[in-house]
């Protein structure tokens, strides 16, 4: 049986070592995915704001319905953190073998529910008429995959939570290289490419919206079905068998739903009040909601380190815990907090100086890139608090604490993100920048909250034993 290269509970170990050891292949897997978003909004943008709108609209639904399976892979990533800390490898594969049993009970009917919504979705979103049957059309495709991708966040949380964030990182590679290439073969019609005095003929389906979503479904496709098939072939303490038991623990899942719902409410708290922010935003117009969707994609090259960090303290946590090191479990925390929160001043130094360059890659509209800039601008200012935010979070659901995060969560992001851009947009009729205003000053909240929820101590002993409680 293999051994893990790395382990996360010695404490000889340097802290700041075994933080970047854990968290590169993370951060690498975020820059690409970025990269591969920000190249698929350059590529839907090229066609128009029209087209960028249609793909951006449905968003803030659709993250709600994934918030549900990235609580489950919360749940998940602590037990089996805890598991392996505990060297208690038979708990370990028993929780892995149910997280498909989790995408069969949970996410097959959420694909299947919003495959039949796909019509409505963007209508409930405020998409306008001149954008509603390609808003549509995108949906119904994605969501013919959508499971594959729901595969992709639960599997993808079992690997990080037995200390392997590396074969994630290299399956997301080629899903996200098929994705470029296949953008660039469905959604563009058959055109020439100059080179010099050299004319090359590229062929092209032209599908517009409806190529960029089927490359995309495709590539979740493969993502997914990888992710399912490296649990049971890679050499690991907690590999799985084809012959294992597959019967429903209906104890273990239990105690894996009861983990997940508070971080399923603050996803759902989160992705509800975006989608609100959204449709507030959507009554200043089409160039709002491009534009809305432009900055957040410019901006998300900063939560790289951010995500990278946070996840690696909820492993970190998890399996410091597991073998019974609280201590190790703070320090790890603050050695994080320290790296991460260096790393996003950088970034936000990068976001301010390099606004409209970033914004010009997603899209050429005039209009759209001088609001986004400007959006860009001010959230800048606030990427190292956020990173913070991230991180102490983090470190609590790897704790098990999943609770505070979710009240925090719900206070901040109704209570301020919400309520604040509503009565900015709609009462006082102030714009998109005192929405983004708004979040900027969620976050914060929500740093202050979750540092006091950690320096506390509480959150050591939310779950109880070592062996996590599995059979």
């Amino acid at each position: 049986m293999a051994r893990q290269k790395l382990d996360l509970t010695d404490e000889r170990q340097s802290p700041y070592k075994v933080i970047l050891l854990l968290a590169w292949p993370l951060f690498v897997e975020q820059i690409l995915s970025t990269l591969v978003t920000l190249a698929d909004q350059a590529m839907v943008g090229s066609l128009g704001v029209k087209a960028t709108a249609a793909v951006s609209i449905s968003n803030s639904f659709i993250f709600l319905l994934n918030g549900v399976v990235i609580a489950m892979g919360v749940g998940l990533t602590a037990y089996v953190a805890r598991s392996v800390g505990a060297k208690d490898y038979e708990a370990a594969k028993a929780y892995i073998r149910h997280a498909f049993l989790l995408l069969l009970f949970i996410g097959l009917p959420m694909t299947l529910i919003v495959t039949a919504l796909h019509r409505m979705i963007p209508m409930w979103m405020g998409a306008e008429p001149e954008i509603m049957d390609d808003a549509a059309a995108y949906v119904l495709i994605t969501s013919l995959f959508r499971i594959f991708t729901m595969a992709m966040m639960v599997l993808g949380s079992v690997f990080r939570g037995r200390g392997d964030t590396k074969t994630p990182l290299r399956i997301n590679v080629l899903a996200n290289i098929l994705n470029v290439v296949g953008n660039y073969l469905l959604i563009y019609p058959n055109h020439t490419i100059q080179l010099g005095s050299l004319s090359i003929p590229m062929i092209g389906a032209g599908m517009g919206v409806r190529g960029a979503a089927l490359s995309t479904g495709f590539s979740w496709l493969i993502g997914g079905g990888l992710l399912a098939i490296m649990l049971f072939k890679k050499k690991d303490p907690t590999q799985i068998s084809i012959r294992d038991s597959f019967k429903p623990d209906f104890a273990l899942i239990k105690r894996v739903v009861k983990l997940s719902i508070p971080a399923m409410l603050e996803r759902l708290c989160m992705s509800g009040a975006g989608i609100f922010v959204t449709k507030t935003i959507a009554t200043l117009g089409t160039i709002a909601v491009a534009a809305n969707s432009v900055y957040l994609n410019a901006e998300s090259i900063s939560y790289m380190p951010a995500f990278a960090f946070a996840t690696a303290a909820t492993t970190l946590v998890g399996q410091a815990l597991g073998a019974g090191k609280p201590d190790l479990a703070k320090k790890y925390t603050w050695s994080t907090i320290k790296i991460g929160c260096g790393l996003m001043v950088l970034a936000g130094v990068g976001l301010y100086v390099f606004d409209v360059p970033l914004v010009r890659i997603i899209t050429q509209d005039p209009d759209a890139v001088t609001l986004a800039a400007e959006c860009l601008r001010i959230t800048a200012f606030v990427q190292p608090i956020q990173a913070a935010a991230w991180i102490f979070a983090g470190a609590l659901r790897g704790a098990g604490d999943t609770k505070w995060p979710f009240y925090i969560t719900a206070v901040c992001n109704w209570g301020i993100r919400t309520l604040g851009a509503i009565l900015c947009i709609s009462v006082f009729h102030m714009g998109l920048p005192a929405a983004v205003l708004c979040t900027c000053l969620d976050n914060t909240g929500r740093c202050l909250l979750t540092y006091l929820r950690f320096r506390s101590g509480r959150w050591q002993h939310a779950i109880q034993d070592k062996k996590a409680q599995a059979a």
